[in-house]
């Protein structure tokens, strides 16, 4: 946090003051106190009370002192804020290989329940889209900030959607750009903000070179974030017969790397929520420092409506 007028904090000396003549004032006035002899007449002057309460308003009171010194301050600190038009597509492996219960219920249902819980935490502002992938990729649902369809999307995703068996990471990548530069009528001239959330569980087998749409998302200025699903011990079930699919996230990693985006690893559903949870705290987002005196100020405020209403609520009367 930095401060705007920082001089202005010699202020808080006149707090410190002010809180220096209270306790001598306190001081004063249990050393003169009245002595009454008549027990009864004390009683109703002076009833018995617990000894905190005289002192709770004027707490207050000095702590708001402090908060509006501060505000007074203009502090700033570094916020997030959405980027305008920021756009997350989020594309999922729908090959054969995530069908493998190395992750309970298997790769792909856990997938899809990690994928809406990671939409539903963006900010309604954001623009969402889904795109599912195995030897081909397609748009399974184009951004926007519906998340009705795009939930609807989520759970149509299976195993063999795409038509085509294999795992085209490279398609992935170029379809999600595709669908990110038809956002809006603007999208051609002013590219939206935008990432790809891609989640696969081995290297790519088809279609476009994974670097090439690599290089592609670089010129777009489009991050990809990628997610390796799975364990080394995965498995699918064909005919009676298992057939081992191990995880491998070598091809992603290198994405990852060369658009400047993040790499991840999960070998469960709770590591992949996790993730995707660090994933959301960074997409979409700038930092930009700002002024945040209102928060002190605001805060002063409330403390100075609980000082007045304790003293009037047991002395009758404002501090």
């Amino acid at each position: 946090m930095t401060w705007q007028s920082p001089a202005r904090l010699w202020l808080l000396l006149g707090v410190l003051a002010v809180a220096a003549g209270y306790l001598l004032a306190q001081r004063r006035r249990s050393r003169y106190a009245v002595r009454f002899t008549n027990l009864r007449l004390l009683d109703r002057v002076a009833p018995d009370r617990p000894a905190w309460r005289r002192h709770v308003p004027a707490g207050l009171f000095l702590a708001m002192l402090a908060l509006l010194v501060v505000g007074f301050a203009r502090p700033s600190a570094e916020v997030r804020v959405p980027r305008e038009r920021a756009t997350v597509m989020v594309a999922v492996d729908v090959s054969t290989s995530m069908l493998a219960t190395d992750v309970a219920p298997d790769r792909l249902t856990a997938a899809k329940a990690a994928a809406r819980r990671f939409v539903d935490g963006l900010p309604d502002e954001f623009n969402v889209g889904l795109v599912a992938f195995a030897g081909s990729a397609a748009v399974v649902v184009p951004p926007g900030t519906d998340r009705e369809p795009l939930h609807e999307g989520i759970e149509r995703l299976a195993e063999g959607s795409t038509g085509v068996q294999g795992t085209a990471i490279g398609e992935a990548i170029s379809t999600s750009l595709g669908a990110v530069k038809g956002l809006d009528s603007e999208a051609a001239k002013e590219p939206p903000p935008a990432r790809v959330i891609l989640l696969s569980d081995g290297a790519n087998t088809s279609g476009m070179d994974p670097m090439e749409a690599a290089a592609e998302a670089v010129a777009a200025k489009v991050q990809v974030h990628a997610i390796s699903f799975g364990t080394l011990s995965g498995s699918v079930d064909r005919g009676g017969r298992p057939i081992q699919v191990p995880v491998d996230g070598q091809t992603l990693k290198a994405v990852a790397e060369e658009t400047g985006g993040g790499f991840h690893e999960a070998t469960n559903s709770e590591e992949l929520r996790a993730v995707y949870d660090d994933i959301g705290t960074s997409v979409g987002y700038r930092r930009e420092r700002q002024d945040v005196s209102a928060r002190f100020i605001g805060l002063g405020l409330v403390l100075a409506m609980g000082a007045a209403a304790g003293s009037m609520r047991w002395f009758s009367r404002l501090p």
